[in-house]
């Protein structure tokens, strides 16, 4: 299965299954007689059920979870956008690989392979404020990077992002989405002062207005990047195997919000992983109806929060299948 059109992925989103409700409702009645009260573990009652009825296992474990982290590199940088040179990039590509980034640590902690893509940083997407970022084969290239780069054997994904000025994009396609004012989405990213937060508002209005679409699709391949598109292209792909997913920060987010928008539901396999510290990403998850798992304080990106997040679905797990229902445990219920 693959695509090779924009069209192709539209069909892919409109083919798109869901859980199984079966095992779902298994797995509720089984947490009904686990050896604590009603709904006392909260939300991570919820994740296990979530969880089980993705994976069609009634009592799961997550042993293979896999973080991609994609790359990119954006043309919009030349409006002054960021406080960071596009050089730092590659430069972080390289720590990725030396095993010396946030989420490499992170990653060994929880015990999830960890890869890395990095998509073209030679070629910057064009500046949105000037024409699209993408043209479609380049749009439809980088999300086949995402598609292709989830292992089929992982039974839980994160996927995450490295590239100047992406914050940017993700405030464009915010602003494209959900409307607004351009104000109410930037923030200052890696560490813009006022003057440079004020000058990303107006890249990001003038781009939203010179391309003025709200298909989701679209959006993202005149507003994004590639690595966003690729993070949308294995968020896609998960779920065409029924693979959960869970989201890292805003510029995640704001990949993952076009799926929803140009098919709605599309993101029922995904969960936030934490509400980062980017003021926009609250407004988005609250859009996409998804309440995240932390709140830390967290900006990094990479996929550091939702790498962090796993552990905490590792125990939401690890208590709903390895817990003593009452009868097993000689516990009256009542």
């Amino acid at each position: 299965m693959g695509f090779d059109t924009l069209e192709d992925v539209r069909a892919l989103l409109a083919r798109i299954g869901g859980p199984d409700e079966a095992v779902r409702e298994a797995a509720a009645a089984r947490d009904a007689v686990l050896t604590k009260p009603p709904g006392a573990l909260g939300r991570l009652e919820d994740l296990a059920l979530w969880y089980a009825g993705w994976r069609g296992t009634l009592r799961p474990e997550v042993t293979a979870p896999q973080v991609i982290v994609f790359a990119g590199n954006h043309g919009v940088t030349a409006q002054g956008v960021s406080a960071f040179p596009a050089d730092v990039t590659a430069q972080m590509v390289a720590n990725f690989n030396a095993g010396g980034a946030a989420v490499n640590q992170l990653s060994r902690a929880v015990g999830a392979r960890m890869d890395v893509h990095a998509l073209a940083l030679d070629r910057p997407t064009r500046d949105f404020t000037r024409g699209a970022a993408m043209d479609e084969a380049e749009f439809i290239e980088a999300m086949r990077t995402g598609w292709d780069a989830v292992d089929t054997a992982s039974d839980l994904l994160v996927v995450g992002e490295m590239g100047i000025g992406n914050t940017t994009s993700a405030a464009a396609i915010a602003h494209a989405l959900y409307g607004g004012a351009a104000r109410d989405w930037v923030g200052r990213g890696t560490g813009v002062d006022d003057a440079g937060l004020a000058r990303k508002a107006r890249v990001v209005a003038a781009g939203v207005a010179r391309h003025g679409t709200s298909d989701g699709l679209e959006v993202l391949r005149v507003l994004g990047g590639r690595e966003l598109a690729a993070m949308a292209g294995a968020i896609l792909r998960a779920r065409h195997l029924r693979l959960p997913v869970i989201l890292d920060g805003f510029i995640c987010t704001a990949a993952a919000a076009c799926l929803e928008a140009a098919r709605p539901g599309a993101l029922d396999h995904c969960v936030a992983g934490h509400l980062s510290a980017e003021g926009a990403h609250e407004a988005v998850l609250e859009r996409l109806g998804k309440v995240p798992l932390l709140s830390l304080g967290m900006r990094l990106g990479e996929a550091s929060g939702g790498t962090l997040a796993i552990a905490i679905l590792k125990g939401a797990l690890a208590c709903h299948s390895g817990m003593a229902t009452f009868d097993e445990a000689g516990v009256s219920d009542s």
